[in-house]
């Protein structure tokens, strides 16, 4: 896929992912506002929900936030393994009819990342292509876990 493409098809992920970010700010700040409105009631009871409504948006910004981090690191990641010539490749693999790739290929995929990894767990590049098979085996928990840890260990070789 040429950049050009790519820069494409990734426009509108880029405009969904605006507009959903832009919705949910839209309705934090009437829940926020409703939530001011109950406080102001006076009652005991409008005062403690409202102040409960008010943990709402801070708690939705957080994890907009902490979401969209996580989204960029993981760019970050693709660019970086991509540039050394090491990002996962699965163009080759079979394929279910959703688009998924086979539990038995992908296990062997996991197998053989895992042994690379193994030999040096402290190299990014390795954590990262044993998160992302970890998810094209269907481990989720653990592929989060991985790339969390890919992240860390990229920030500290690129000291950023």
């Amino acid at each position: 896929m040429s950049a050009d493409s790519a820069k494409r098809s990734a426009t509108p992920t880029l405009l969904m992912i605006g507009l959903l970010v832009v919705g949910l700010i839209m309705y934090m700040v009437i829940l926020g506002w409703r939530g001011f409105q109950l406080i102001a009631s006076g009652t005991a009871a409008g005062i403690g929900v409202g102040i409960g409504v008010l943990i709402l948006p801070v708690l939705g910004a957080w994890m907009i936030y902490s979401t969209l981090a996580a989204g960029l690191w993981h760019q970050r990641l693709v660019a970086a393994a991509q540039e050394v010539g090491r990002d996962l490749d699965v163009s080759e693999l079979p394929r279910r009819a959703s688009g998924r790739i086979e539990r038995e290929a992908a296990d062997e995929l996991f197998e053989q990342v895992r042994t690379e990894w193994e030999a040096d767990p402290d190299d990014w590049v390795n954590t990262y292509r044993i998160a992302r098979a970890y998810d094209y085996a269907g481990d989720r928990t653990r592929a989060r876990q991985m790339m969390k840890t890919a992240v860390a260990q990229y920030r500290a070789v690129s000291g950023t």
